[in-house]
C-alpha cells in the first residue's frame, strides 16, 4: 500500500497547543496515515464536502479514516459536526471519535445520541494524552475496518 492509498486522520482542534500534542502523538506511533490539521468545525465541514478552502482538494481522495473531533469550538462546534454527517446518508457511518476534556453529561449524552463512534476525555497528563491518542490512531487508521463503500 502506497502513501496515496491511505486514509487521512482528520483532527478538529482550535487549540493549537492540543493540536500539535496530538499530532507529535500520531507520528510518535509511526502511522503512515497523513493527519490533516483544521481548527474549526465550518473547516472540518468544508474539508469533507470539499468546498471553501478545500473545494480543490483531490477528487480521488476518500473520506478520513477517523475524524478526531472536539466539541468546543469557534464558529461551528463538534456536536453540530457530529449531526451534519449523521444527517448524511454517505457519512453516516464515517468513524467520528469525540476528543474533548468536556465532562459536561450533556455533551456526552448528546454526543452518543447523534452517533458518535467513541467519546474520550483528554487527559491532563501529557503522557496519557500521548498514548491516547496513540491507540486511537492507530485503532481506527490500522485495525478497524469498514466496507469500501464509505
Amino acid at each position: 500500500m502506497n502513501q496515496r492509498d491511505l486514509k487521512t486522520i482528520l483532527l478538529v482542534e482550535d487549540s493549537s497547543a492540543d493540536a500539535e500534542m496530538a499530532i507529535d502523538a500520531l507520528r510518535e506511533a509511526k502511522l503512515a496515515n497523513p493527519v490533516v490539521h483544521v481548527e474549526d468545525g465550518v473547516d472540518c465541514i468544508d474539508y469533507i464536502y470539499r468546498t471553501g478552502r478545500f473545494a480543490d482538494r483531490d477528487p480521488h481522495e476518500g473520506d478520513p479514516a477517523v475524524i478526531l473531533l472536539d466539541i468546543k469550538m469557534p464558529r461551528m462546534d463538534g456536536l453540530e459536526v457530529l449531526k451534519r454527517l449523521r444527517d448524511d446518508p454517505k457519512r453516516q457511518r464515517l468513524p467520528v471519535v469525540i476528543l474533548s476534556s468536556s465532562r459536561e453529561e450533556s455533551d456526552l449524552a448528546r454526543s452518543w445520541d447523534l452517533g458518535v463512534n467513541a467519546y474520550v476525555l483528554k487527559p491532563v497528563d501529557v503522557q496519557q494524552f500521548f498514548t491516547a491518542v496513540q491507540t486511537l490512531g492507530h485503532f481506527w487508521a490500522v485495525l478497524n475496518q469498514r466496507p469500501d463503500s464509505i
